[in-house]
């Protein structure tokens, strides 16, 4: 007879909401490429994860942006511009000391309304 192994409980949600807010956990991308490659496709799922709860960029009131290397802020910011309506939302970046784990160049948390 084999022993059942209980099923693994993940260690956080991606997406959460309480209230009428929804807190996205830090998106990376953990991909070969550049800062710009990787905050396009950051923001991409950070609006996928939004819509599929009923939220939007527009409705971003907070985001956290963690860089692998301060020198890659101007071209996070190109690609950052522009992406969270006419009112872009409150914003802290900061250069992670120890990095980003899997090898990603930015990883950003959002805090939204529904």
């Amino acid at each position: 007879m084999t022993e059942k192994k209980p099923a693994k409980t993940p260690l956080f949600n991606g997406t959460v909401s309480f209230g009428n807010l929804v807190f996205v956990a830090g998106v990376g991308a953990h991909f070969e490429g550049d800062i710009k490659a990787h905050t396009k496709h950051v923001l991409d799922q950070i609006q996928k994860q939004l819509e599929s709860v009923g939220s939007s960029m527009d409705k971003v009131l907070k985001c956290n942006v963690y860089l692998n290397d301060l020198k890659d802020y101007a071209g996070m910011n190109e690609m950052f511009a522009g992406r969270f309506g006419e009112e872009p939302p409150v914003r802290t970046t900061i250069a992670a000391a120890g990095g980003i784990p899997g090898n990603s160049l930015v990883e950003i948390d959002v805090i939204a309304t529904l």
